[in-house]
């Protein structure tokens, strides 16, 4: 039943996160995006696509039943990147379909296969991935389906474990290190990026008491969001450029798949500056390009380097994930009954039409001089009897399919 369901996945799990950015689909806005999306979908003819990208992972859930090959991982990458090699490709990719397709997306929405195990931020970026998506046409009923039992397995395992307990996430392990610099409440931030990210860190820098922040997004009005919170100021990004207070931590993420801070303008922002300088770049791909370690006195902060203390929190974890995966083994027989179901209101969608046309005929043309002799509330009843035994003939095989398919699924082998 779950053979359609297709994931092309590259995670933290199997390689390391700068080779991740590599995968990432090449954009400059929205609009590219959603245009690079739509190729690839119509490019290998899937009914159905979704794609996700976050700092630990990038994912493709399509749904289709023509069977793929051996080559199609190698092939789907190298039109995402033309860069990548078969090889690289098949060191660094995972292909799951059918069941273990299913398992991995309710894995990754309840943040059991996450960087931080326990971080909630997963589920709300696999929400909006979806609901991006599905503006776009670019998904279905199937992963309508899918991403229903994804919200329910992942609420509930934070619901009935302690997974999410004491939550931690990439973005408070980044700024647990940041204090660890011991950088003085009045250090001067520059924060490039506002979003979903920049924000929560936002909301740790004003927990730990840093407010001379200065911010720089594309869009001014979100920009100033932040800064009104950290009692900041902001700026647009065309603005970057010129700006020359210098800084005392560099704070980056966007939405770029490329650097965005590349070494000239690093010693710009510098203002003649040569101590050493904090930078945290939670992008994915980097949006800092690392020649500036080449040249210039850096204590970075970066993804790849947060992992051992992930690691630790997994540790810490590890009991409350055996509770959560049984419960998600739960889920995954929902997940395929559901799609199962499903899968017979689609084969009998028919059924309604068909027995509203055998109504029509009987009443119109079999039967039509008998009931022309009927006085007006003798013809009244028999119509509404006529609508109840539509309406009940019509659910009659849909419920008899899915118990008859229920009963052969229970027994045992």
């Amino acid at each position: 039943m779950l053979d359609g369901f297709k994931i092309l996945t590259v995670t933290h799990r199997r390689t390391s996160l700068q080779h991740i950015e590599k995968f990432v689909v090449p954009h400059t806005d929205e609009s590219a995006l959603q245009s690079c999306l739509e190729a690839l979908k119509t490019g290998f003819g899937f009914d159905e696509m979704m794609y996700l990208a976050t700092c630990n992972r990038v994912m493709f859930l399509f749904y289709t039943e023509k069977p793929l090959a051996s080559t199609f991982p190698g092939k789907f990458f190298q039109a995402v990147n033309p860069g990548l090699s078969e090889k690289f490709i098949s060191e660094n990719v995972s292909l799951l379909e059918g069941r273990a397709a299913a398992e991995h997306l309710l894995k990754v929405a309840s943040s059991v296969d996450s960087l931080v195990v326990g971080e909630r931020e997963i589920l709300r970026q696999l929400r909006e991935a979806y609901e991006r998506c599905l503006n776009w046409g670019l998904t279905g009923d199937h992963l309508r389906i899918a991403m229903q039992a994804a919200i329910v397995a992942a609420k509930e395992v934070y619901t009935e474990t302690r997974l999410g307990e004491k939550p931690v996430s990439v973005v408070s392990l980044a700024v647990r290190e940041l204090l660890k610099t011991r950088l003085p409440k009045t250090a001067r931030i520059l924060m490039v990026g506002a979003g979903q990210t920049n924000l929560l860190v936002a909301k740790f820098l004003a927990k730990n008491g840093f407010e001379k922040v200065v911010v720089f997004n594309r869009t001014l009005e979100r920009a100033q969001r932040i800064a009104t919170a950290l009692k900041g100021r902001a700026f647009g990004f065309n603005e970057l450029e010129s700006y020359r207070e210098g800084f005392d931590c560099l704070l980056v993420c966007t939405g770029a798949t490329k650097a965005i801070i590349d070494n000239e303008l690093y010693i710009k922002l510098l203002a003649g500056e040569s101590d050493q300088k904090t930078v945290i770049d939670l992008s994915v791909p980097n949006n800092v390009s690392r020649e500036i370690l080449a040249t210039n006195d850096v204590h970075l902060i970066e993804i790849e380097g947060l992992r051992a203390l992930a690691e630790e929190n997994l540790a810490f974890r590890e009991q409350e994930v055996n509770a959560a995966n049984k419960l998600l083994d739960l889920h995954l027989a929902d997940f395929e009954a559901s799609v199962r179901n499903r899968q017979i209101e689609r084969a009998l969608h028919q059924v309604p039409v068909e027995v509203k046309a055998v109504k029509e005929h009987a009443l119109n043309k079999v039967f039509k001089k008998e009931i022309e002799v009927l006085d007006d509330a003798t013809r009244e009843l028999l119509g509404r009897m006529m609508e109840y035994m539509e309406k009940k003939c019509t659910g009659i095989p849909i419920k008899v399919a899915k118990e008859a398919l229920a009963s052969s699924v229970s027994v045992p082998a």
